[in-house]
């Protein structure tokens, strides 16, 4: 055999072989937002262990409450560490700040003046930046301004990039295609991602609960070269004419129709040159009549070459959704062995609790995804999918559908109460689509899991060492109408019917969503809940954490995510019930070390879920699901942990905040 074919046979097999790149933040680091390019929020430092987790004390805080016009409550952001320096983005201006990761200390702040550009804002949540060397001394961080700016900065003093865009910037409104292109109308909530020296970027529009028109902004997916700015490519998540999937948009509804941006995180392999894009819902979210077919590319995840933008594969994960299921977690990059078979595989957990899991290389499931009937809608101009896809492992890691069987029963009385609340309401299985108010005497669909999840942003978090995810989600009933859209205010025909404090109330500012961010548990009354006399109207637990086995698909364990909420345990139909597996309804942030899996209570967000959020921040053992040690932060949880160490010292830092404490970075580090 020639020595070529020998080379071309082991590199060949090299190739087949699952690689070491999504194997947690390295070197002690974290350079992505969630620890590495693959989303894993693993890593393997154990200086920090069972055994002393005890002793955990906070060691410093930095507080954003200076930053910006008034203080931020709701940081949903990750910091990255690269050299012993934390990079974050703070306050409602979006500030860049360059913090010592071992004192707290404050090193650079970069601030951008965007004027009436940056004070209309799509989505005001930010979770973070992006980091890149070329590893010989050129260190950059990449923030996207809320006026969807494009910023290099020399990651060492702050100071924008000059040979990168002008003077250091890029504008992400360019482009876009479309004249509808308006300043506020889009953004991003989430950092870009660098893969192959290519910066891709996602995007964030505004809520579509009760859009003003049909006609949108699209949230296409842009490559730019990390050194220069240039726009490398643009990747049509709505497919225009002459490319795959136009035909997914009848009657021309191509030409108008906007969304489908990637407002989460996105996740890549380094090895392969591949990014992995989560895309959202097209507009509107509930009612799909202006936009027949099956409209691809919402609701898919898309894998890309990250330098051209071609793409590799994809699969859709709802047909036509009218229930806003975006996707809304980060992909999950890890090495499993399946089926006898070594993997490259991507996970995908979702709003509808189902984790989605492929062979991120060639897009194959790697267990069987099967297209079920689901229920149609009878809402006038409406077209459903006649079928959704169903994943068959692994197993929902939270309930789906609704019944009389899903209603809370602590007592007879309780119970009878409920049913009592239910009957004004559509019940069905998942996918039950929305009805217009007050169709054939019901109020409204009830979904579960709600248009928020199940899973949400913080998705989960993942040992590559075993293959073992983690997964928080909430166990929330909500109600979902349309009603007929004011032609004064909107063209759409049908917009979201909306209720007091709820989501989907229509006509709401774009503002909306932070006020409720800011004003969390605090503003959020059992009032809010559909149960009896206040009470959430489905059982518990409210909130939990899932261990799922990705190797075989099987679920390994579920614990409830913290206790019950104070409301409930001081009801008075509650004297007496055991609430210990209640769990608290909010979504847990993730992440796992060698040794443990932490997590927290979590915030609302802009959920409101009574008795949400709460300061418990948790260490469990990995393998069994038990807490090893509780301890109280100075507020909630807002952003997902991060671990990192200094001079031989481990640190965890995560993001707070509350009604009244303006968000902070606490460091927690052994004595």
């Amino acid at each position: 055999m020639k020595t070529t074919a020998i080379l071309t046979l082991v590199l060949s097999s090299i190739a087949a072989m699952p690689g070491n790149a999504q194997q947690g933040a390295r070197n002690g680091e974290w350079h992505f937002y969630g620890g590495d390019a693959g989303t894993t929020k693993y890593t393997p430092l154990d200086q920090i262990n069972a055994g002393n987790v005890k002793e955990l004390k906070i060691v410093w805080e930095w507080k954003a409450q200076n930053f910006g016009k008034r203080p931020d409550f709701n940081w949903e952001v990750t910091p990255l560490m690269a050299g012993g320096v934390l990079y974050v983005t703070a306050g409602t201006r979006r500030d860049a700040i360059a913090i010592d990761g071992a004192t707290g200390e404050t090193l650079w702040v970069y601030r951008l003046d965007e004027g009436a550009r940056g004070a209309l804002v799509a989505r005001p949540q930010n979770r973070g930046l992006a980091y890149w060397t070329d590893g010989n001394g050129d260190e950059r961080i990449l923030l996207i301004s809320p006026g969807y700016q494009l910023i290099a900065l020399n990651a060492k003093t702050g100071i924008p990039i000059p040979g990168f865009g002008k003077n250091g910037i890029v504008d992400l409104t360019e482009g876009l295609d479309r004249a509808v292109v308006k300043p506020g109308q889009i953004g991003s909530s989430s950092p870009a991602i660098v893969i192959r020296d290519s910066i891709v970027v996602g995007a964030a529009l505004r809520a579509g609960t009760a859009p003003p028109s049909k006609e949108n902004v699209p949230g296409y997916i842009r490559g730019y070269d990390v050194r220069t700015g240039k726009r490398l490519w643009t990747f049509h998540t709505i497919a225009q004419r002459g490319e795959f999937g136009n035909d997914t948009w009848e009657k021309d509804s191509w030409k108008y129709s906007g969304n489908t941006g990637a407002w989460v995180p996105l996740s890549g392999d380094e090895e392969l040159g591949y990014v992995y894009i989560p895309v959202e819902m097209p507009t509107g979210d509930y009612y799909g009549g202006n936009r027949p077919g099956n409209n691809l590319f919402s609701d898919s995840l898309v894998c890309l070459d990250a330098r051209t933008g071609r793409r590799i594969w994809h699969y859709q994960l709802v047909h036509h959704d009218v229930w806003d299921m975006d996707v809304s977690a980060a992909p999950i990059l890890l090495d499993i062995i399946a089926n006898g078979k070594k993997i490259k595989a991507v996970a995908e957990v979702s709003k509808q609790a189902f984790t989605y899991v492929f062979d991120r290389v060639t897009g194959e499931p790697v267990w069987p995804i099967v297209e079920r009937a689901v229920p149609q809608s009878d809402v006038p101009g409406e077209k459903t999918s006649p079928t959704q896809p169903f994943p068959t492992k692994p197993l929902a890691f939270d309930r789906q559908g609704i019944s009389l069987d899903d209603l809370i029963d602590f007592t007879p009385e309780i119970k009878s109460q409920a049913v009592k609340i239910a009957s004004e309401y559509k019940m069905g299985p998942l996918f039950t689509p929305p009805i217009v108010t007050d169709t054939n005497g019901k109020r409204a669909t009830l979904l579960l899991p709600s248009h928020v999840g199940g899973a949400n942003w913080q998705g989960g978090a993942v040992d590559p060492e075993t293959g073992i995810l983690y997964v928080s989600s909430v166990t929330n009933a909500d109600r979902l109408a349309l009603s007929v859209a004011d032609p004064k205010r909107s063209d759409m025909g049908y917009v979201g019917a909306g209720r007091p404090g709820g989501r989907g109330q229509p006509g709401a500012a774009a503002g909306a969503a932070s006020d409720m961010a800011e004003q969390n548990t605090a503003r959020v009354a059992p009032a809010a809940n559909l149960g009896p006399q206040g009470l959430p109207l489905v059982k518990p637990p409210w909130g939990r954490i899932t261990a799922i086995d990705l190797n075989t698909g099987d679920h390994v364990w579920m614990i409830p995510n913290g206790a019950a909420p104070d409301y409930v345990k001081n009801h008075p139909l509650m004297k007496g019930i055991d609430l210990s597996k209640a769990g608290r309804p909010s979504r847990a942030p993730l992440m796992v070390t060698k040794t443990l899996l932490f997590s927290a209570d979590g915030a609302n967000l802009f959920n409101v879920v009574a008795g949400g959020g709460g300061n418990t921040f948790r260490a469990i053992d990995k393998k069994t699901g038990e807490i090893v040690h509780e301890m109280q932060l100075p507020a909630t949880a807002t952003g997902i942990p991060m671990s990192y160490t200094i001079d031989g010292r481990q640190f965890i830092v995560v993001a707070v905040g509350a009604v009244g404490f303006p968000a902070e970075l606490v460091a927690l580090a052994l004595p």
